[in-house]
């Protein structure tokens, strides 16, 4: 192939780079790089990229790079200072801003003359077990060519973001992007790339404004799953890229996990393996009840019988016995596989945010280990920074704690990255604890009853009504909401869930009052 642009040409056969003199001698690395460039052109190239296509991944320093670099410039006629082909984008890499055009060189035309029929159709790919996905590169509606790295950088960005949640399958950028240009056919697509989903998108700038359009897409019905408009001010085009970035990943991560379980929930029961029990498990433990916590416990031992060392199973075990432990009893049996599963969660998922955060959460709440809470959080959330599950469980860790502040900003940074998360009522939960500390108690009572209308049967959720109304002097609304705590949880006394959760002691006092005002047991 030959790659032509300014006064240049690169020829893949003859691995030649030729100027208007003549071929202009280059080091393998060097030409490597040109051909990415040319190959990528209009497009912001990370270092990163650059590392893992020219040296494969190995450890390279900047200053190797650069001197790469400047070599490549140097073959062209250019220069740091000028950048008239290689520009620096500060920050992001590297773009290369000049038009290239591709024809045949002398030995591909000569090489594919016996064989003039068309290419077979790439292989059909099996997607594999778990969730898999493809983003593909982001039309441009500018009507402005020179705005297209903008579209791939997004593409990039939400790329590398979701590559960090453990149990997502992602297609590397240089398949997905071999369909940029070409009508969009998602069963087609999702067969050759042999994933189940697909991420289409759009970007439009027009002056100070751009608006990012994203929806998802089950590829081999072609059903939307979840689309998404953004209108942003257009002031610092990078920061705006990162923001975008973490608005969708945030809200992908939600949508994909609901799509498996219905995906799971129409497969036989025979075919089954240990992911998809954990994915049968995953309904009945969203529900915080311990009715349907007790349904997902053996749905969970079947999948660590099929594979211990599955930190996810793992996790949500935690969670299934933290509940059963706290809202059915205070059983020291579900305390200490609450436990148990925590620190194994913990232990087999260093490099999954999810069983981090799960058993994170259960290490705060039942084991009282604030510390070792907190560290788990923090890898969680360093693995995934777009992580709602891991601020949302985390955000409750913190208001039990006595964190107020911290556990409101945590709690809002998650309704910021998913707004429409199932578990949304968690966010509602800390902020009532965090204002109801602050003695901030209407604030309180708006959280709580928000958490009782997303989640009517948590009892919790009533009891922190309660005790805001009783702050309040509403004492007829809180006696009225102590009546829907004990409708759900008979077994409710203040001291045994304060002693149960280990909630700060200078908390536990004042909610304990604020209870007992109510008519909870003491």
């Amino acid at each position: 192939m030959l790659f032509q642009f300014d006064n240049f040409s690169i020829d893949t056969d003859r691995r030649e780079l030729r100027g208007t003199d003549g071929t202009i001698h280059v080091e393998p690395q060097v030409f490597d790089l040109l051909l990415h460039f040319v190959q990528n052109t209009h497009r912001v190239i990370s270092k990163d990229e650059l590392i893992e296509i020219v040296w494969k991944g190995r450890a390279v320093s900047d200053a190797a790079l650069n001197s790469r670099i400047n070599a490549a410039r140097r073959a062209l006629g250019d220069t740091g200072e000028k950048q008239a082909l290689i520009r620096t984008v500060q920050r992001r890499g590297f773009l290369f801003a000049v038009e290239v055009t591709t024809q045949p060189s002398d030995q591909a035309s000569s090489a594919a003359r016996p064989d003039t029929r068309p290419r077979p159709a790439p292989p059909k790919l099996a997607p594999p077990e778990k969730p898999s996905i493809a983003i593909l590169p982001f039309q441009n509606l500018s009507g402005d060519p020179e705005q297209d790295y903008f579209a791939d950088g997004m593409v990039e960005d939400i790329i590398t973001g979701l590559a960090r949640i453990k149990w997502l399958f992602v297609i590397a950028r240089n398949s997905s992007f071999a369909y940029k240009g070409q009508a969009v056919d998602v069963k087609r697509i999702g067969r050759e790339l042999g994933v189940r989903y697909l991420l289409e998108g759009s970007v439009r700038k027009a002056g100070e404004r751009v608006r990012i359009s994203t929806q998802l897409v089950e590829a081999e019905t072609g059903i939307h799953l979840w689309a998404e408009r953004y209108d942003r001010r257009l002031a610092d085009i990078f920061a705006l890229q990162d923001e975008i970035t973490l608005s969708v990943v945030g809200a992908i991560e939600p949508s994909l996990r609901d799509a498996e379980i219905e995906r799971v929930r129409r497969k036989r029961p025979d075919s089954l393996d240990a992911y998809d029990v954990v994915l049968r498990a995953i309904p009945h433990a969203y529900y915080v009840r311990p009715e349907e916590a007790a349904k997902a416990v053996p749905l969970l031992e079947q999948a660590l019988a099929l594979e211990p060392g599955y930190a996810g199973a793992h996790g949500w075990l935690a969670w299934c016995h933290e509940i059963l432990f706290v809202w059915a009893g205070f059983k020291e049996e579900n305390r200490a596989a609450a436990i148990r599963h925590a620190r194994a969660a913990i232990t087999h998922g260093r490099d999954d945010a999810t069983a981090l955060a799960l058993g994170a959460f259960a290490t705060g709440m039942v084991e009282h280990d604030g510390v070792a809470a907190r560290e788990a959080f923090e890898r969680a959330l360093a693995l995934s920074p777009s992580s709602a599950f891991t601020l949302f469980l985390g955000c409750i860790v913190l208001a039990y704690g006595g964190e107020a502040e911290r556990a409101i900003d945590w709690a809002e940074r998650a309704l910021r990255v998913s707004p429409m998360d199932r578990l949304a009522f968690a966010s509602d939960h800390a902020r009532a604890i965090g204002h109801f500390q602050r003695g901030r108690y209407e604030d309180a009572a708006q959280a709580a009853r928000r958490a009782v209308q997303s989640n009517p049967g948590f009892s919790v959720a009533h009891s922190l009504l309660a005790a805001a109304l009783a702050r309040l002097g509403r004492t007829d609304d809180a006696k009225a909401a102590a009546a829907q705590v004990l409708a759900l949880q008979p077994s409710f006394s203040a001291r045994a869930v304060c002693a149960a959760i280990g909630i700060a002691p200078q908390l536990a006092a004042a909610l304990t009052e604020a209870w007992c005002e109510a008519g909870l047991p003491p």
